[in-house]
């Protein structure tokens, strides 16, 4: 099993643009790969319960068959366990799983796993050294499918490939100071099944009033997220709510109050998702980190 490390990042309409000529990026040769990949679960949905992503991707060179454990993440970064290995065809290889990472689905769901939804996308990547880091730079522009609907795919995800973890943030906010985006916490996977079952958050009012300062942010992250794609207002509302609970918060340093309260303000804007929200996005994980 490997562990992977990332940050994943959303862009806006013209971010795709901007990132591949950003100074960092521009003189680094860029490889691109087209993939579609097909998403398996349980009628009853068994691994998205146990936020555990399976797929069968197809590309260039064959197919892979890939799944991934919920790990950790916040703040747009995720470690979690990963297991990727090529099979023959477009059939899910049950043995396989049963070889490659025992015990992380039972039987009884092994048997009855289906396809679920789809991603179709075009990734450029790039790998960029950053201090002492090695850094996989990662575009991803395509679509979700499930059923009759579709959402479109327009994310970066920067993988850590050696070094510290430390150097990904530092890279995310180099770009951003072209780049419009934010920290992202939702996979292609949560996007896919949201998008065949509706978003859902936990219920707001509870949530946030046991919560931490970084739970606050995640729950900013989560409800953009589900805006995003669903378009609902009552998801702007909620990330609002989640920003205005730091900047209020007199217990938090300046640091973390003051981007919290631009965030805030600036979510009532009609294109509010510019490099420099995401410049204060960030700089509002990084005060948290330190507090």
């Amino acid at each position: 099993m490997a562990q992977e490390i990332e940050l994943k990042l959303a862009l806006g309409a013209n971010g795709p643009h901007a990132l591949r000529q950003h100074p960092r990026l521009a003189h680094h040769s860029m490889q691109r790969a087209w993939l579609a990949n097909t998403y398996y679960d349980t009628p009853g949905r068994a691994l998205e319960r146990a936020r555990i992503a399976l797929r069968i991707r197809r590309t260039p060179n064959g197919y892979l068959q890939t799944l991934k454990t919920a790990g950790s993440g916040q703040g747009g970064l995720h470690a979690r366990g990963e297991w990727e290995w090529p099979i023959k065809g477009d059939e899910l290889d049950i043995d396989g799983i049963r070889q490659h990472a025992p015990d992380t689905i039972d039987e009884a769901d092994l048997a009855q796993l289906a396809p679920r939804f789809t991603t179709d996308f075009t990734r450029e990547r790039w790998d960029v050294i950053e201090a002492d880091a090695t850094i996989e730079v990662a575009l991803d522009i395509g679509t979700i499918h499930a059923g009759e609907r579709q959402v479109a795919i327009r994310e970066l995800e920067l993988e850590l490939k050696a070094g510290s973890a430390d150097a990904l943030w530092q890279l995310a906010a180099s770009l951003a100071d072209s780049v419009a985006l934010r920290p992202a916490n939702a996979s292609k996977a949560q996007r896919g099944a949201a998008l065949h079952d509706g978003w859902t958050l936990p219920d707001n009012a509870a949530e946030l009033c046991n919560a931490t300062p970084r739970q606050h942010a995640d729950q900013a992250i989560a409800a953009l997220d589900a805006l995003s794609d669903s378009g609902e207002a009552e998801f702007l509302t909620r990330a609002q709510h989640a920003f205005w609970s730091l900047a209020e918060d007199t217990n938090l340093a300046t640091a973390v109050r003051q981007p919290a309260g631009w965030l805030a303000e600036t979510l009532d804007g009609p294109q509010w998702l510019t490099p420099q929200f995401g410049q204060h996005s960030l700089a509002l994980l990084a005060a948290l980190d330190a507090h």
